[in-house]
C-alpha cells in the first residue's frame, strides 16, 4: 500500500521540479523582454501566453495532441529523433504541466521587473554597467520575491495539473499516473481510503507552499 500511495506522489513532484525549473528560466526570459516595453503585436502575444489560464484543460489537451501527436510535424520529429512518439511518455506529463503553469511564472516576472525603479537602472548605465549586469545585480534581486511567489505557484499550478495530462500523458501507474488522476481513478473504483489519503497529501504540499507565500510577502 506504501508503494502505490507514494509513487504518484512522488512523481508529480518530480515532473512539477522539473516542469518549475523550465518554466522559470522561460518566465524570467519572456518576463524581462516583455516589461515595459511597448511594439506593435504585444497585446496578442501575452494574450497567447496567458490563454491557458482560462481555457478548459480539456482544450489544452486536445491542442497537445495535435501539436506533438504523430501527424504532426513536431510529433513526427520527436518520434524520429527518440524512436518514439511523446505521447503517453512521462515528458508528456511535463510538457502538459509548463504549459499550464508558464502563465503564472510570466506574469509574476513582467510584473517584478517592471516595479523595478527605472532610475536605478539608468545610474547603473551611466555608470557603465552592461545590460546583463544590470539584468543580474539589479533587476533580478529587486525583483525576486514576486519571482519566488510566481515559481511557487507555477510549481503548485504543475502539481494540480489533471485534465490535460491525462488526455496528453494517459493515466499509466508508475510512468505517467500522477496523484490527481491516481484520485480520480481512486474514486472512480470505490477505493476512497486511498483518495482521502491522496487528497489530503495534496492539500499539506499545497497549504505549505501557499503559507511561504504569505510569510514572504510580510
Amino acid at each position: 500500500m506504501a508503494t502505490n500511495f507514494w509513487s504518484p506522489v512522488i512523481l508529480s513532484i518530480e515532473i512539477a521540479f522539473i516542469s518549475c525549473i523550465i518554466v522559470f528560466i522561460l518566465g524570467i526570459s519572456f518576463g524581462k523582454f516583455m516589461a515595459n516595453r511597448l511594439f506593435k503585436g504585444k497585446s496578442l502575444i501575452e494574450t497567447i501566453f496567458l490563454l491557458p489560464l482560462v481555457l478548459p484543460p480539456t482544450v489544452v489537451g486536445f491542442l497537445l495532441i495535435i501539436f506533438f501527436g504523430r501527424n504532426s510535424p513536431i510529433g513526427q520529429l520527436i518520434e524520429s529523433i527518440f524512436q518514439q512518439p511523446i505521447m503517453f511518455t512521462w515528458w508528456a506529463a511535463v510538457i502538459a504541466a509548463i504549459v499550464v503553469a508558464f502563465p503564472l511564472m510570466y506574469q509574476s516576472c513582467k510584473t517584478g521587473f517592471e516595479s523595478v525603479d527605472k532610475d536605478i537602472e539608468n545610474a547603473a548605465r551611466v555608470d557603465g554597467a552592461g545590460e546583463f549586469n544590470i539584468f543580474l545585480f539589479i533587476s533580478l534581486p529587486l525583483s525576486l520575491k514576486v519571482i519566488i511567489s510566481g515559481a511557487i505557484m507555477s510549481f503548485a499550478r504543475a502539481l494540480g495539473e489533471f485534465g490535460a495530462t491525462l488526455m496528453f500523458a494517459g493515466n499509466i501507474p508508475g510512468k505517467t499516473q500522477t496523484t490527481p488522476t491516481a484520485i480520480y481513478i481512486a474514486i472512480d473504483s470505490g477505493n476512497m481510503e486511498m483518495a482521502w489519503l491522496w487528497v489530503a497529501c495534496m492539500i499539506g504540499i499545497s497549504f505549505l507552499m501557499l503559507f511561504g507565500i504569505q510569510l514572504m510577502r510580510k
